[in-house]
């Protein structure tokens, strides 16, 4: 596999008056060049920190991340500004992302401004109108402002906005949570046709397991700051091995009269404490299945077979 990103024992602490938090701990991932890597979790387990320390919004406390190759940590100047074009991030909140003050054509012509990639205004013209053709925006809406549109229409902008720089990674932070289902579908569908179109590389977050099995490669389960398990969508669905995962699958509501009287997992316990956690699978106060190994020593990852891996004690089995 051409492997495009990469991280090895990536960290992102953030200091609190009662230490530092956890929100990325030891995390480790690739992905390769033109596929689709899903994040999942609850909401707080580091996955939008995550993606943001990969595109060095944030500054890792420790570890490595790796751009074709190259130390993205070690960018600087030009070298910085030349990865910045070739990753972007597409934001959970639309409107919140995008300027109020600013109309489609110039929030999506900003980033080629900025950047100088046009000589002239009839160039970037053209392409800003080409990229609403792209993303399904209608020429009409050119002048108007973000406060004008629906949902949609405002995510769609993020996502032109994020493909003029003709990026090769983009991070989708949650880009369809805010959404309703049948734009949800557009959406996706969209993001998925351009990566056909465009070769793109995507790192999609979301804590919406039934959204992740349709667009994503490859899918890493995330447990506050830890990567708990990572394996081929289909592969995770069919076969999960941490109890975790296996709680999270659970939760998917399943549209069938069939399923009425059925029984879930529910999940008990109190969520472990994030910042200065003690040694111990952070999952163990609230998992039936734990011992005192789990409470005592941490679980690292288990290589399962067929690029599938998870950190649990029941998979030495």
């Amino acid at each position: 596999m051409d492997v495009l990103i990469e991280t090895k024992g990536l960290k992102k602490y953030f200091k609190t008056p009662g230490g530092f938090l956890h929100a990325v701990d030891d995390v480790n991932l690739s992905i390769g060049r033109g596929t689709t890597l899903g994040v999942v979790g609850e909401s707080g387990c580091g996955k939008s920190t995550l993606g943001r320390v990969i595109l060095r919004l944030l500054e890792p406390t420790r570890g490595s991340i790796f751009f074709e190759g190259k130390n993205v940590a070690d960018f600087r100047g030009k070298e910085l500004k030349k990865f910045r074009r070739e990753a972007q991030i597409i934001f959970q909140d639309p409107y919140a992302s995008l300027n109020p003050r600013m109309s489609v054509f110039d929030l999506i012509a900003e980033p080629m401004i900025v950047n100088r990639l046009y000589q002239n205004k009839e160039e970037l013209r053209e392409r800003v109108m080409e990229l609403m053709d792209t993303v399904g925006l209608a020429a009409r809406l050119a002048n108007s402002y973000p406060h004008e549109l629906d949902g949609g229409r405002r995510q769609r902008i993020g996502v032109a906005h994020a493909l003029a720089v003709n990026p090769k990674f983009i991070v989708c932070d949650e880009p369809v949570s805010a959404l309703d289902v049948s734009i949800q579908a557009q959406i996706l569908n969209l993001l998925m046709d351009l990566q056909e179109q465009r070769g793109l590389t995507y790192m999609f977050i979301t804590h919406d397991l039934s959204v992740v099995r349709h667009i994503s490669d490859e899918i890493a389960v995330m447990y506050l700051g830890q990567c708990v398990e990572k394996a081929e969508a289909e592969e995770l669905f069919r076969n999960p091995r941490h109890p975790y995962t296996k709680a999270l699958l659970e939760a998917i509501p399943v549209p069938s009269l069939k399923n009425r009287g059925k029984t879930r997992e529910v999940l008990h316990g109190e969520v472990t404490n994030p910042i200065e956690p003690k040694p111990g699978c952070r999952f163990a106060p609230r998992c039936r299945y734990a011992c005192d190994r789990c409470r005592a020593e941490d679980v690292k990852l288990r290589d399962l077979g067929n690029g599938h891996v998870a950190a649990c004690v029941l998979c030495e089995n």
